[in-house]
């Protein structure tokens, strides 16, 4: 081998010497006691707070539609009105019986006035008198009867449109024009969009743990990439005999739903407190085997210059990013959580403050 030969071994066996005893940069975090958080993984789907299928309360030809199938609507709004030419001509006949009530009421008041203001002394009996008082109220309760008969038949002109109960969309339409239609026949489903619900089937290992504080992340696949936060608003304590699960019920703020709809499936994931303290480190910090080993790398301080050491430890629960520790390292240890990947058993570091 030439001299020149030898130089460029040497060189190159110097530079990966160099390269082996560098300090590696790594940015650390310390290890502390926590609370430890379960999470639970559930399926469940969008549902709207109402849901109703509209009928009549009269019987009738269906003489209008004004909505159909995807249009939203008010409180209140028109949605289908039935032929009410009979019904307004009744309306009609009772507002004139009442109106000749109260002109025999009137009537009736008068001479009443008048003989009570003659009186006997011009040889008008006392029984006449009170026979025109009676008159009087017998007259009154005919003209109240004749007025509640005439609300009556405006309630029934009324009750020929029928209104929206709650804002809403028309989802679906099972009627048209021409058609007769009777009380209770379902006409139009009227479902609300407003202040939507996600309804998820919860094991019922957890029905014990589970509480209206428990903060829950939802995603939809309708909605890739976004997230929402929610919180339990009701748990429905019957569960599902075959399937061993119970309902809960998850609400988020109203401006997080838009572009969501009632019958979308949803993922939720419930943060549960395990009620116990423990160690848990950022998920970074931990490496996994193929043989189903997890290791740590552990800052050593005791040096002038630290030194990592790997740390076979045993996990637990994983949650937000971090995971539970069971066995391995003590609280007040310093973790490696960027930069662990080619690190060597006893090498030396550098710590960085940001992310390397």
């Amino acid at each position: 081998m030439s001299a020149m030969s030898r130089a460029l071994v040497v060189l190159v066996v110097s530079l990966l010497s160099l390269e082996a005893t560098a300090q590696a940069p790594v940015r650390v975090e310390t290890v502390s006691d926590s609370s430890i958080v379960r999470q639970v993984h559930v399926n469940g789907t969008v549902t709207s707070p109402r849901s109703a299928l509209l009928s009549t309360a009269v019987a009738g030809v269906v003489a209008e539609l004004m909505v159909d199938e995807g249009h939203r609507v008010s409180t209140g709004d028109p949605l289908l009105i039935l032929d009410a030419e009979l019904a307004q001509l009744a309306l009609e006949r009772a507002l004139a019986e009442a109106r000749q009530y109260e002109v025999a009421l009137e009537d009736a008041k008068r001479r009443f006035a008048e003989a009570e203001e003659v009186g006997t002394q011009r040889g008008i009996a006392r029984t006449a008198i009170e026979s025109l008082r009676s008159e009087v109220t017998s007259d009154e309760a005919a003209l109240a009867a004749s007025r509640a008969a005439a609300r009556e038949q405006q309630a029934i002109v009324d009750r020929h449109t029928l209104r929206a109960p709650f804002a809403g969309v028309v989802s679906q339409r099972m009627t048209e024009v021409g058609e007769w239609v009777n009380p209770g026949n379902g006409l139009l489903e009227l479902v609300a969009i407003d202040n939507l619900r996600f309804d998820f089937r919860v094991g019922q290992d957890s029905y014990a743990v589970l509480t209206p504080q428990t903060p829950v992340e939802i995603t939809l696949d309708a909605l890739p990439g976004r997230s929402l936060k929610g919180r339990v608003d009701t748990i429905v304590p019957v569960k599902n005999p075959g399937a061993r699960t119970f309902l809960v019920r998850v609400s988020t703020e109203a401006d997080e739903s838009v572009g969501i709809t009632p019958g979308m499936s949803a993922r939720g994931k419930l943060n549960i407190d395990a009620g116990d303290r423990g160690i848990a480190v950022p998920r970074d910090a931990t490496l996994r085997f193929p043989d189903g080993r997890v290791t740590v790398w552990v800052v050593d301080d005791s040096g002038d210059i630290p030194k990592v050491h790997e740390r076979i430890v045993q996990t637990g629960l994983e949650f937000d990013g971090f995971v539970e520790v069971v066995d391995g390292i003590s609280a007040g240890e310093r973790v490696v959580v960027r930069g662990n990947e080619t690190l060597q058993e006893g090498q030396e570091v550098s710590i960085l403050n940001g992310v390397p």
